[in-house]
């Protein structure tokens, strides 16, 4: 580590800006987050610059001279033209200011992190000028872990530090906070019940000791395969979770979001076998929760589809479990973006259907003939082996062989497949390319091909 990383306290110090252009304003954006005073030396051409100067937020002088630099904590300079920087680098120097030359890391005291703001949180990622756009790539991945309202929940903690070490003895302190950023305070905190969580930690402030911890199910949406396509909730649930039960379809790389120290189960379940029946996954869960642990039931794409979160629900609910659904990307959206090809088209397709090929043993399978209809795109899922089925009985309900059809298989993983085909042909296909499960079929009946096969006279008079 050739740099020291360190946060400096910058209430009443100086900051000397050298440059009139973006770079300077970039640069006076970001000592703008701190209390310190701004001073932006040269013309400020720049309008954000001009605007700052003119509200007196920041201070301007012209040109720098011999006392510019006197009293500066930091220099930032970004003029444009190397030689007039290295000039006003030696100045800033003998003047004592730490200094760092825009774009030129070889005359650079100190480095400009990519920082992620939660104030009071704040997280600085540093390349040492080696690579800064690493650096914004890192910083982007923090920032999808860290909550939004996460600096104003530390700033109420920051304010009752106080009273929690006059009344909270010593030897339970530590549980006290576990439970306040694990548990119920900072869930409130999440959700916008900003004034429940202060009152929740008030109450256990006042109390001397932080409540038993109640147990709480969350059956998130893994999304089709990708670990980038879960959403911010999902990542923050994984984070929180004390045990994981996850699905055969889960990516490994989405477990490795989830704390070092999370249990995880596998849970996943093969076509036509039972190792994992749904009611025991049910009772697992609950007990679990009602240890006062937080579950996390992760289901690939989006638990309202296909997912059984109907009776995960009523398992929790019934035990008096807080339960909560944290939709996913299902896989037939993740397909159609993958495709190019909106899942409806104005003129086109106006009706968006999700059915499922497969259906629970004894049960009838799903009304196909109301889906072939002009004007309707179908996503059949767990279909490959109905693929027979599913041409006979749309075709028998009007859809003409000639729709096209999109076949997405593992959408979003390394082993994705597309193969596009009609409807009369779809089984042959399937078996000519051998598509396996995983896969999502696309059935389009545009309005346009039902136009074009009716008579001319039937089309004239409508």
């Amino acid at each position: 580590m050739k740099s020291f990383p360190m946060f400096l306290r910058m209430n009443g110090r100086r900051v000397v800006i050298c440059g009139g252009g973006e770079e300077a304003a970039r640069k006076c954006r970001l000592v703008l987050k701190t209390e310190a005073e701004i001073i932006v030396v040269g013309p400020a051409e720049d309008p954000e610059l001009e605007s700052l100067i003119a509200s007196g937020r920041v201070l301007h002088e012209a040109a720098a001279d011999a006392h510019t630099f006197d009293g500066a904590a930091l220099t930032f300079i970004a003029t444009g033209c190397p030689a007039y920087d290295a000039a006003l680098a030696c100045l800033a120097r003998g003047a004592g200011a730490v200094v760092n030359v825009v774009d030129r890391p070889e005359m650079c005291d100190a480095f400009t992190p990519s920082i992620v703001d939660r104030d009071p949180v704040v997280v600085a990622i540093g390349t040492e000028g080696a690579a800064p756009v690493l650096g914004r790539r890192i910083k982007t991945d923090i920032e999808t872990m860290l909550p939004p309202r996460l600096g104003p929940f530390v700033g109420l903690v920051g304010r009752l530090r106080g009273a929690v070490a006059q009344r909270v003895a010593p030897a339970r302190r530590r549980a006290f906070w576990e439970w306040v950023f694990d548990g119920a305070p900072f869930q409130a905190h999440l959700d916008g019940r900003e004034r429940d969580a202060a009152r929740l930690i008030k109450d256990a402030v006042n109390a001397g000791t932080s409540p038993e911890a109640k147990g709480h199910i969350a059956l998130v949406g893994a999304g089709p395969g990708a670990r980038d396509l879960l959403t911010l909730r999902a990542v923050q649930r994984l984070q929180q979770a004390d045990i994981i039960f996850y699905d055969r379809l889960v990516d490994p790389e989405v477990l490795e979001l989830a704390r070092r120290d999370a249990d995880r189960v596998y849970v996943g379940k093969e076509v036509g076998a039972c190792a994992w029946p749904q009611d025991h996954i049910d009772r697992l869960i609950v007990a679990e929760a009602a240890k006062g642990r937080r579950v996390v039931r992760l289901k690939s794409g989006d638990p309202s589809v296909f997912g059984r979160a109907a009776e995960e629900l009523a398992a929790a609910e019934a035990a008096g479990i807080d339960v909560e659904i944290v939709p996913g990307i299902t896989a037939a959206s993740a397909a159609a973006a993958r495709l190019k090809t909106p899942l409806t088209e104005r003129g086109e397709i106006d009706t968006f259907a999700l059915t499922t090929g497969t259906s629970r043993p004894g049960d009838a399978d799903p009304c196909r003939a109301r889906l072939a209809h002009p004007g309707t795109a179908v996503a059949f899922y767990m279909a490959v082996d109905k693929a027979e089925v599913v041409r006979r009985d749309m075709m028998a309900a009007g859809a003409p062989g000639a729709c096209p059809v999109d076949i997405v298989a593992c959408v979003s993983s390394p082993e994705e497949r597309h193969v596009s085909c009609t409807l009369d042909t779809l089984p042959d296909k399937i078996h000519a390319e051998g598509v396996r499960s995983p896969a999502i079929l696309f059935v389009r009946y545009p309005k346009s091909m039902a136009a074009a096969s009716r008579p001319a006279a039937l089309l004239a008079a409508e």
